[in-house]
């Protein structure tokens, strides 16, 4: 039994990982809260939930295993949720709510005596946290909330260029300030972005004239 690591489960796991993670790249790269990794963990977690439930009731020949399982997953559920936030204009926790559902489908392996499965399992839960975060910092895929100020002493046509260069971009702009310090306004504004997205629009602000600035907000 400990040795219970089989090859269709890892096919199984490694398939759900490929297949969660292209859906959540896609919602990476269209700035959705639910990213890659989320996406990920949910669908690793809804496999191992599924093979945990044909094997206890393969192995103890009696359904009421399965009922203990099916009764865990909602308050999981629950759990999770509880660890989901929005905060000025952006939902954080989504990838500790996925962890947390992963989490209990692998303690479920280990009470379930599939030891290799869920050291399996955790692997991969550890190597996607890690190589993942690593290739988003580095090709910029992940988008945060980011405030964006322009000083300048004509409010009015700036304002309406920088709108034009944000609908262009197809980003949404939220949360708009206009501040009068001395004889110059200060434009400030919030949106969600990625690092190369950031980049371009403080360069289209900056070619209008105007002194620009983005600052990602922690």
């Amino acid at each position: 039994m400990f040795f219970d690591l089989q090859l269709h489960f890892i096919i199984k796991l490694l398939l759900a990982a490929g297949l969660g993670g292209a859906v959540g790249l896609e919602r990476e790269l269209g700035r959705r809260p639910a990213g890659l990794r989320t996406n990920m963990f949910i669908c690793v977690g809804s496999t191992l939930f599924t093979l945990l439930s044909f094997e206890l009731a393969r192995r103890f020949g009696d359904t009421s295993s399965t009922r203990i399982a099916s009764n865990l997953i909602p308050g999981i559920g629950f759990l999770g949720a509880g660890a989901i936030i929005r905060e000025r204009g952006s939902v954080v926790g989504l990838t500790t709510a996925a962890t947390i559902f992963v989490v209990a489908s692998i303690g479920m392996a280990v009470g379930a005596g599939m030891y290799m499965t869920a050291v399996f399992a955790t692997g991969l839960v550890l190597f996607s946290l890690t190589i993942f975060r690593s290739i988003e910092n580095r090709f910029g895929l992940k988008a945060v909330l980011v405030t964006f100020r322009m000083f300048t002493e004509r409010i009015e046509p700036i304002l309406m260029r920088a709108q034009e260069i944000f609908d262009q971009e197809k980003v949404a702009i939220q949360n708009f300030r206009a501040i009068r310090v001395g004889n110059e306004y200060v434009l400030e504004f919030e949106a969600i972005v990625n690092t190369k997205e950031r980049q371009r629009l403080l360069n289209r602000l900056s070619g209008l004239g105007t002194r620009s600035e983005a600052v990602p907000i922690d």
